[in-house]
This record gives C-alpha cells, sequence and structure tokens, in this order.
C-alpha cells in the first residue's frame, strides 16, 4: 500500500472497528486518557475496542465516552505482564482476528513485542511506533520518541492518524457512588480534634493564604492532607517513617486532618507511617474501591504520594500533589501542570533506572529529606509559604 492512499483509506467514515492494545497500570492508563480522548475525537462513529489488563475493566467503565468495548488481555510471549496461556491467547488471536477490525493501535510501549501482538489481532491497519528498523507489518510506523512525556508519546499515536488535538488535560470520570462513598468515609473527620495535640495558626485551625481555594464543595475548617506511600517497586518507596513525619508537621502546626490511602497490597506500609506518627491519621488503605479512592483524592487540599499510579489520579481530579520521584525518570512521568503538581528528587548518577528494587542502597529516595518534602508542600498549598515556616 502506498502511503498516500492511507488517510484516505483510514478516513472517518472508512474506519468502523478499531482496537487500542495498552495492557499496562493505573496511572499508566490515566496518562493515556487524553489519546483516547482524541481518538473518539478522530473516529466518533467508530466501535472503540481497549485490550488491557483485568482491572482496566474498571477503568474502561468510567471511560464510556471514548471506550465502548473491553477485552482482558490473555498474555502473550515476551511480555511480563501477565503469565502467558497458550491455549487461551491463541483462541483469543482467533477470535479478534475474526472481528474484522479496521485499525489496530499499539499503546504498549516501543513495540519491540507488542508491535507483533496487534499484528496478530488480523486488522486491516496497524499503527504503533518502533525501535530500529521498522517492522513491515506496521502500516503507519514512528520511531519511539525519548525524551518525552508520557501523555505526549501517546498523544503522538492519534497525530498520526491524524485525529483532531482534545487537550492535555488527564482524565479520571467519577460516578455518583464513588462520591457517595467517599462522603461515607471523611463525614465523620470535621467531628472533634484527635486530643493529645496543639495547633498552631487561625483560632477555627484555618491557615491564612490557602493558594489553590482549598475546598471545593463547601466550607469547612481543616485542611485535609492525603499520604500515599505505597507503590508496587519498592525502589519508587520513601521510607515510611519520613511520610509520618511529613503528616505529623501538617497535623501539629495547620491543625490538618491526615488521611492515608493505598490498596490492599499498601496496608502494611500505611500501618508503618501510622507507628511512626504521633499525631493521629485515618487510614483508609485497603478500604476503599478504585472509584472511591479518586473520590477521596478529589475532597483533599494536597495529596502527598510516591510516584504512583494515585499520584495521576490527583492530576486527573485537580487535587495539588507533590510527587516523591526515586527512580522513575521525570521528563516521561512528571506532571505537566507545574503550578497544582510538585515534583521533589534528589538526582543521582544511576538514575532514572528500571529496578523494582534497587541492587545498592536505594539513594535516590533516601537521600530525599522530610524538610525538601515539607517545604515544597507548603510552598504549594500557601501564598507566603515562608510565614507557615517562621
Amino acid at each position: 500500500m502506498t502511503w498516500d492512499r492511507i488517510p484516505r483509506a483510514l478516513a472517518r467514515k472508512a474506519v468502523r472497528r478499531i482496537v487500542i492494545f495498552r495492557a499496562l497500570y493505573l496511572g499508566d492508563m490515566i496518562l493515556a486518557s487524553p489519546a483516547f480522548r482524541a481518538i473518539r475525537a478522530g473516529y466518533p462513529d467508530a466501535e472503540i475496542t481497549l485490550i488491557g489488563l483485568p482491572w482496566a475493566a474498571e477503568f474502561a467503565r468510567r471511560f464510556r465516552c471514548e471506550i465502548d468495548r473491553f477485552l482482558e488481555f490473555p498474555g502473550y510471549p515476551g511480555l511480563k505482564e501477565i503469565e502467558v496461556d497458550h491455549e487461551r491467547m491463541t483462541l483469543f488471536l482467533q477470535e479478534q482476528r475474526r472481528y474484522d477490525y479496521d485499525l489496530a493501535l499499539q499503546m504498549h510501549g516501543s513495540g519491540r513485542i507488542s508491535n507483533r501482538f496487534i499484528a496478530e489481532l488480523g486488522a486491516r491497519f496497524t499503527v504503533g511506533y518502533f525501535e530500529g528498523e521498522g517492522p513491515s507489518y506496521l502500516t503507519i510506523a514512528s520511531p519511539y520518541p525519548d525524551g518525552e512525556s508520557e501523555i505526549d508519546r501517546n498523544l503522538g499515536l492519534a497525530r498520526l492518524l491524524g485525529c483532531p488535538e482534545a487537550g492535555k488535560k488527564l482524565a479520571f470520570p467519577l460516578f455518583a457512588e464513588d462520591r457517595e462513598e467517599a462522603d461515607r468515609h471523611l463525614s465523620r473527620l470535621e467531628d472533634g480534634r484527635p486530643e493529645g495535640l496543639s495547633y498552631a495558626g487561625r483560632e477555627d485551625g484555618r491557615p491564612e493564604g490557602l493558594r489553590h481555594g482549598g475546598w471545593r464543595e463547601g466550607p469547612r475548617n481543616r485542611l485535609r492532607i492525603g499520604i500515599h506511600p505505597g507503590s508496587r517497586a519498592s525502589s519508587r518507596r520513601w521510607p515510611p517513617e519520613r511520610f509520618a513525619a511529613v503528616a505529623d508537621h501538617f497535623a501539629r502546626r495547620h491543625r490538618a486532618i491526615i488521611v492515608l490511602t493505598g490498596g490492599r497490597d499498601d496496608q502494611e506500609t500505611c500501618r508503618a507511617v501510622e507507628t511512626n506518627m504521633w499525631s493521629v491519621a485515618v487510614n483508609l488503605a485497603g478500604k476503599t474501591s478504585l472509584g472511591g479512592l479518586a473520590a477521596v483524592v478529589e475532597r483533599l487540599d494536597l495529596f502527598v504520594s510516591n510516584d504512583t499510579g494515585p499520584a495521576h489520579i490527583a492530576g486527573a481530579v485537580d487535587t495539588p500533589s507533590v510527587r516523591i520521584f526515586g527512580p522513575a525518570d521525570p521528563e516521561r512521568w512528571a506532571p505537566l501542570n507545574q503550578d497544582w503538581h510538585r515534583v521533589v528528587r534528589r538526582p543521582v548518577a544511576c538514575s532514572p533506572c528500571s529496578h523494582v528494587e534497587c541492587p545498592i542502597d536505594h539513594r535516590c529516595m533516601l537521600w530525599i529529606s522530610t524538610d525538601t518534602v515539607v517545604r515544597a508542600s507548603e510552598e504549594l498549598l500557601f501564598e507566603g509559604a515562608a510565614a507557615c515556616n517562621a
């Protein structure tokens, strides 16, 4: 097929069925939301299928305007995200070839292995990035772009298709039941004050100069600070005792309510933060659904987190955040809006890296001090942050 015929063959009316392959985790999916939006804008009448990891069925349900259909990825040789069941994979590929896709979009990394997977889906046209020499089975291809944010990298695939720009704002749609769940968790927090603490600041405990306007659904007297100390990769976890020190600072000095967040896998880490705190925290680790967690984050004044999925939820729901970076590449993963979100990082020679567990001394995280995170948090939260530290 000649290149000058491709745009016509991929015209809006000619494409009925699109499949997108992105079998990754929460943060990766949220950072793809602008690209999903752009693809929908380019193909408003097409049926769009997402192939993802099992957990992402819930994610796809939220993106009903962009995603019509979700399929669970069965695994594929060389892709580490899920163990391969060869019989299931073979049946899956046979079914997808019969489905007669017009367009398959590889949004699963550099394409070294994932391009072969989308080629096996049998679509008329395939689009993706590649490393080295472009494979013959991609209809439209571009070299994998280094040095770009993940948002721009995903949007680049939509641009290859000529899709219109639809903005870079992250999205995580919330349902009424998500906010109801958050209300159940947070409704009791304003009553009383934990005993044994002394608070500085105004008489009502509300600090002056709250930079981002604070609570967006009615007045209240106390800051809500979210602390998210977990991460799938231990190499991305700042020590629990330092999160505890940050939490204590805001509880003591600003009379803040501290909310610990995390999934079931983060419960031990959140307990370690609680154990190291002098103040009282509300520990929601393992107690919320994904939507409930997002609705809780939406109701916070600040979210202090490792670089992990819920940090990107904060970006999607417009909650100011301070993100602690260690091995991750900030050029790729840092938030684009530096007014609402700050990155705390200590550059070291071995970072960025892809290690799940640090093979040496975890210096990229351990060399980040509590004072540095507190300072970044107060600068983000308050106008005239120097007065807060007086």
